[in-house]
Protein backbone atom coordinates (compact mmCIF):
# COMPACT_ATOMS: atom_id res chain seq x y z
CA UNK A 1 0.00 0.00 0.00
CA UNK A 2 1.10 3.44 -0.80
CA UNK A 3 -0.02 6.41 1.57
CA UNK A 4 -0.30 10.11 -0.65
CA UNK A 5 -0.89 13.28 1.45
CA UNK A 6 -1.73 16.33 -0.48
CA UNK A 7 -1.60 20.16 1.01
CA UNK A 8 -1.39 23.42 -0.47
CA UNK A 9 -4.46 24.27 -2.25
CA UNK A 10 -6.80 27.06 -1.73
CA UNK A 11 -8.02 30.31 -3.29
CA UNK A 12 -6.06 32.54 -5.47
CA UNK A 13 -6.72 35.74 -7.77
CA UNK A 14 -6.16 35.26 -11.22
CA UNK A 15 -2.64 35.76 -12.30
CA UNK A 16 -1.10 34.61 -8.95
CA UNK A 17 0.63 31.37 -7.67
CA UNK A 18 0.31 28.28 -5.78
CA UNK A 19 2.32 25.14 -5.02
CA UNK A 20 0.89 22.01 -4.05
CA UNK A 21 3.20 19.16 -2.49
CA UNK A 22 2.31 15.50 -2.26
CA UNK A 23 4.18 13.30 0.12
CA UNK A 24 4.51 9.38 -0.72
CA UNK A 25 4.74 6.54 2.05
CA UNK A 26 4.33 3.08 2.47
CA UNK A 27 5.55 0.18 -0.23
CA UNK A 28 7.39 2.84 -2.69
CA UNK A 29 9.02 0.96 -5.98
CA UNK A 30 12.38 2.53 -7.52
CA UNK A 31 10.63 2.72 -10.83
CA UNK A 32 7.32 5.16 -10.44
CA UNK A 33 5.88 7.58 -12.58
CA UNK A 34 4.28 10.33 -9.83
CA UNK A 35 2.16 12.92 -10.84
CA UNK A 36 -1.20 15.34 -10.61
CA UNK A 37 -4.36 15.61 -12.02
CA UNK A 38 -7.46 17.74 -12.09
CA UNK A 39 -11.13 17.56 -11.94
CA UNK A 40 -13.41 20.09 -12.40
CA UNK A 41 -17.05 20.18 -12.08
CA UNK A 42 -18.71 18.54 -14.91
CA UNK A 43 -15.24 17.31 -16.62
CA UNK A 44 -13.51 14.44 -16.65
CA UNK A 45 -10.28 14.00 -14.32
CA UNK A 46 -7.08 14.73 -16.83
CA UNK A 47 -3.65 14.93 -16.46
CA UNK A 48 -1.80 18.22 -15.27
CA UNK A 49 2.05 17.23 -15.06
CA UNK A 50 4.02 13.80 -14.39
CA UNK A 51 7.54 12.67 -13.53
CA UNK A 52 9.25 9.66 -14.00
CA UNK A 53 11.55 8.09 -11.42
CA UNK A 54 14.21 8.65 -13.88
CA UNK A 55 13.39 12.88 -13.94
CA UNK A 56 11.28 12.98 -16.95
CA UNK A 57 8.96 15.00 -17.23
CA UNK A 58 5.19 15.73 -19.02
CA UNK A 59 2.74 18.34 -19.36
CA UNK A 60 -0.85 18.96 -20.48
CA UNK A 61 -0.87 21.65 -23.21
CA UNK A 62 -2.84 23.99 -21.16
CA UNK A 63 -0.60 24.64 -18.71
CA UNK A 64 3.37 24.60 -20.37
CA UNK A 65 5.11 27.59 -19.71
CA UNK A 66 2.68 28.04 -16.23
CA UNK A 67 3.42 25.01 -14.46
CA UNK A 68 6.36 22.91 -13.14
CA UNK A 69 6.57 19.74 -11.42
CA UNK A 70 9.68 18.85 -9.37
CA UNK A 71 10.30 16.40 -6.71
CA UNK A 72 12.64 15.58 -3.79
CA UNK A 73 13.41 11.87 -3.56
CA UNK A 74 14.89 11.95 -0.54
CA UNK A 75 11.65 12.96 0.81
CA UNK A 76 9.33 10.95 -1.58
CA UNK A 77 7.33 14.37 -2.25
CA UNK A 78 6.41 15.98 -6.01
CA UNK A 79 5.34 19.79 -6.18
CA UNK A 80 3.67 21.38 -8.85
CA UNK A 81 4.62 25.06 -8.92
CA UNK A 82 1.49 26.64 -10.49
CA UNK A 83 2.01 29.95 -11.95
CA UNK A 84 -0.09 32.62 -13.67
CA UNK A 85 -3.31 30.59 -12.47
CA UNK A 86 -6.39 31.45 -14.71
CA UNK A 87 -10.15 30.66 -13.81
CA UNK A 88 -10.17 27.86 -16.14
CA UNK A 89 -7.59 25.78 -13.87
CA UNK A 90 -10.15 25.87 -11.13
CA UNK A 91 -10.51 22.12 -10.07
CA UNK A 92 -9.29 19.64 -7.54
CA UNK A 93 -6.35 18.37 -8.06
CA UNK A 94 -5.28 15.38 -7.25
CA UNK A 95 -1.93 13.33 -6.50
CA UNK A 96 -1.02 10.08 -8.45
CA UNK A 97 1.34 7.81 -7.28
CA UNK A 98 1.84 4.79 -10.01
CA UNK A 99 4.23 1.98 -9.36
CA UNK A 100 2.99 -1.35 -9.44
CA UNK A 101 -0.39 -0.08 -8.49
CA UNK A 102 -1.75 3.29 -8.66
CA UNK A 103 -2.72 4.74 -5.93
CA UNK A 104 -4.68 8.76 -5.41
CA UNK A 105 -5.07 10.96 -3.14
CA UNK A 106 -7.63 12.56 -1.37
CA UNK A 107 -7.66 15.79 -3.88
CA UNK A 108 -7.08 19.01 -2.83
CA UNK A 109 -9.20 22.24 -4.01
CA UNK A 110 -7.94 25.43 -6.35
CA UNK A 111 -10.24 28.14 -6.63
CA UNK A 112 -9.10 30.92 -9.30
CA UNK A 113 -11.31 33.42 -8.47
CA UNK A 114 -11.36 37.73 -8.11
Amino acid sequence: QVQLVESGGGLVQPGGSLRLSCAASGRLHSIYVMGWYRQAPGKQRELVAHITSGGNTNYADSVKGRFIISRDSAKNTVYLQMNSLKAEDTAVYYCNYHGVFAYWGQGTQVTVSS
